[in-house]
């Protein structure tokens, strides 16, 4: 063979090697196709990118390869990540969606390919095309951080200032609705007084509201998860509260992040005299809050769980079996079959034996422990 030929022979396997390369790369593996996709909603929090390896981690001594995708925040990014991982060979869906009604039109993509869609932490919502939710109960969350404020708050006035997720989350208003469930007997005894949505303090009656009522409400007290617009809300509020609306407050925010902005905005008021904030997800900043006496509680949902509920039921349906299931929701549409996981409160009194002894975080990323 000539030396001319040899180097063409040498420059076609330089290229078919790189070709093949760049086929591959699933997440776990270097295969081309992928049997698992997961798609969630951001990298911009914690939990989320904490969710990332935990996946990773949850499938790696398995057969099976997964690719995890970010949405940051957009329905049409979501739509996208979805329809690229149905194009890597996905058997299995698993999806926390940015919006639960707009990621429908991604899952029925999904379903239309026979692809086992899992709705993951958040309910997507007016389709069929979903099979499974591995979720905390939701509502169980919003009643601990209600019956948290009740439970520490003393006499009666209390003034009280709710808010609330995104309006396009379905746990936000899973939230909301129970945190109502024990709040609202307190604030009709006048244990509580509503100081900061007109529309919760016109429905304060009801012991029960519409879907169209608490949308009313949450309209007034979202934080979009945003923890700017928390302290923004939380800062117009205060500024327009008189006198009997301030000195010993209770606060239902909705989770830690918006949580420890509320907190810092109340804690700045030298007319607020002391303060009850709730929030959920243990994020390490909020477990220093609560060490530190900034944040009240937390809702501690031991995400470690969730992961595995979830990466177990796909590795159920691949392996040809039938999913376990503790309940059902209903999303507009259909009701789910759902696994649910429990969920623990955790303040200054416990967070030491839920948090570091479980080995959930480590002592030494705390000070004062």
């Amino acid at each position: 063979m000539s030396k001319k030929m040899k180097l063409l022979s040498l420059l076609f396997v330089i290229l078919a090697v790189s070709f093949l390369a760049a086929c591959g790369g699933s997440e776990t593996g270097g295969s081309g196709s992928v049997s698992v996709g997961i798609v969630l909603p951001t990298r911009d929090e914690p939990r989320w990118v904490q969710d990332e390896q935990r996946f990773k981690d949850a499938i790696a001594d398995t057969e099976y390869t997964t690719e995890i995708l970010f949405s940051q925040g957009s329905s049409a990014s979501e739509k996208e990540n979805v329809e690229t991982l149905l194009n890597r060979g996905i058997d299995v869906l698993i999806i926390a969606p940015h919006d639960g009604a707009a990621a429908g039109s991604a899952v029925e993509a999904a379903k239309d390919e026979g692809v086992t869609v899992i709705a993951y932490d958040r309910l997507i919502t007016d389709t069929d095309a979903i099979d499974y939710y591995v979720t905390f109960d939701s509502v169980a969350v919003g009643a601990a951080q209600g019956q948290y404020l009740i439970d520490n708050s003393e006499g009666s006035g209390v003034p009280l200032y709710l808010y609330a997720g995104a309006s396009s989350d379905n746990n936000a208003f899973l939230f909301f609705e129970g945190a109502w469930s024990v709040l609202q007997p307190k604030i009709a005894d006048g244990t509580f007084v509503i100081a900061n949505s007109s529309e919760a303090t016109a429905l304060q009656e009801q012991a029960e509201l519409s879907r169209e009522e608490l949308s009313r409400i949450l309209g007034q007290i979202t934080t979009n998860w945003d923890p700017n617009e928390a302290k923004n809300k939380a800062e117009t509020h205060l500024t327009a509260a008189n006198a009997e609306q301030k000195g010993d407050v209770a606060i239902l925010a909705p989770n830690d992040g918006t949580a420890r902005s509320i907190a810092d905005v109340f804690a700045s008021d030298s007319e607020i005299t002391h303060y009850l904030v709730t929030g959920q997800d243990a994020e390490k900043a909020s477990v220093q809050y609560v060490i530190d006496d900034k944040q009240s509680m937390t809702v501690f949902k031991d995400v470690r769980t969730l992961v595995e509920d979830a990466m177990g039921m796909a590795l159920d349906v691949l392996d040809g079996n039938t999913p376990e299931t503790t309940g059902s929701y209903d999303n507009g549409s259909i009701d789910v079959p759902a696994k649910q996981t429990d969920v623990i409160v955790v303040d200054g009194d416990n967070v030491k034996q839920e948090l570091i002894d479980s080995e959930y975080y480590e002592a030494n990323e705390f000070s004062g422990l």
